[in-house]
This record gives structure tokens, sequence and C-alpha cells, in this order.
């Protein structure tokens, strides 16, 4: 599902040349669940971007789906994340605007899908937010706020979901709640799982753990 192959990242300004990845490599199979683990600065979020294909990698290539990500244009690397791409911030990236509802319905009306109220209901109802389905953003607690953003990834049945710290602006138990979803909807749509994540924990509940330091995979 997932093929990174000697992807390396460097950026140049007045002060010199930081290397931010640094020939890194693997595969991921369709339903894996893989952590991607290391110290702040390590390069985590990077990587994750330019497997989304929402940064470019100085060298090297990455294949998702089959697809060799940098071969596409910017718009065709857009078309084939809303495709198959899924995505869970730190942030929640909610539209304050809309509500919980209207916020999941969004990439649904955006790929054309006539049902996209009834699915972005369903999708909710399974998040437990059933009841909470006109509220909006700043009335709703940070770990509604992140099921909210975990049935709008879900929702397209993604063939990818992408997390960066999920958990990271949650309490414990909270946070807790919101793996136990996210690896529930994993199993049931055979979706492959990539996150970073500060939590030994959380990274200990996926089949692999890639360590990222100073760039490099350990």
């Amino acid at each position: 599902m997932i093929a990174v192959s000697n992807v390396s990242k460097t950026v140049t300004d007045s002060t010199g040349t930081l290397h931010i990845l640094r020939d890194i490599d693997f595969a991921l199979r369709k339903g894996e669940t893989t952590a991607i683990v290391g110290a702040s600065g390590s390069g985590k979020s990077t990587l994750l971007s330019i497997i989304a294909g929402l940064d470019t990698p100085t060298g090297g290539t990455v294949h998702l789906a089959g697809q060799d990500l940098f071969a596409l244009d910017e718009d065709q690397r857009a078309a084939l994340r809303a495709a198959k791409v899924g995505f869970v911030f730190q942030s929640f990236q909610l539209l304050g605007n809309l509500t919980a509802l209207e916020n999941v319905m969004l990439p649904l009306e955006l790929a054309g899908r006539p049902d996209a109220r009834a699915a972005a209901s369903d999708m909710l109802a399974r998040v437990g937010l059933g009841e909470r389905l006109n509220r909006y953003p700043k009335v709703l607690s940070g770990g509604e706020q992140q099921r909210v953003a975990l049935a709008r990834a879900f929702v397209v049945r993604p063939a990818v979901l992408l997390a960066d710290e999920p958990t990271g602006s949650l309490d414990h138990a909270t946070g807790e709640t919101i793996m136990r979803l996210m690896f529930d909807l994993n199993t049931e749509l055979g979706t492959t799982l990539v996150l970073v994540t500060h939590d030994r924990g959380i990274a200990a509940r996926c089949e692999r753990r890639i360590t990222i330091d100073a760039g490099r995979m350990v």
C-alpha cells in the first residue's frame, strides 16, 4: 500500500544545509498498523507529510496504492489523496462555521456523493456523537472534536489513514477512547494506519514501529 524508497529531505538557508531526513526506506502492506516514533525534531511529521504528498522529498520515491506520488502533478496528488487518504491531526482541523455533521459531510460532498448526509450521520453515530450532529466545534469538548475529525477521516473509507499525534492534546482517558475507535475502524475497514506518536503505549499497539533519530531510521 505504501512504499518509501531512499527518501531524503534537505533545506538550505543562509545558515547552511539542514538534513531533515536521510535515506528512509520501508514498505507497508494493506491493513497494517505502523507507529512512527522519535524525539521532537527528528523528522517524523515531515516524513508523514511526504507520504501524503503534501511535502516533496529532495530525493527518493514514494508509491501510494501503486502510484508514484512525485511523478504526479499537484492536482493529481490532491485527487489521489481525496480518493485514498484520510487525515487526523492533533489540532483537529475542523471548520468552525460548520456543524459536526457538515464537517463530516464535506469530503463526501466534494466527491459528489449523493448520500453524504446519511453516511456522515451514520459515522458520527458510530463514534458516539449521534446526538451531537448539529453542534458547532466551539461547543464540543476536545475529545468530541477529535471524534468528529476521526469520523470525517473514516467516512470516505480511505485506503490509508495518516494520524499526527492524534491524542497529543487530550487527557489519557479521552485519548484511550480515540485510539480504541481508530484501531476498531482500522480493523473493520482494512485501512492502512500510519501514526506519529510520542506515546509508547500507543506505539506498542501497532504491528510495526519505525524509529526516526536525527532524520535516519534506527
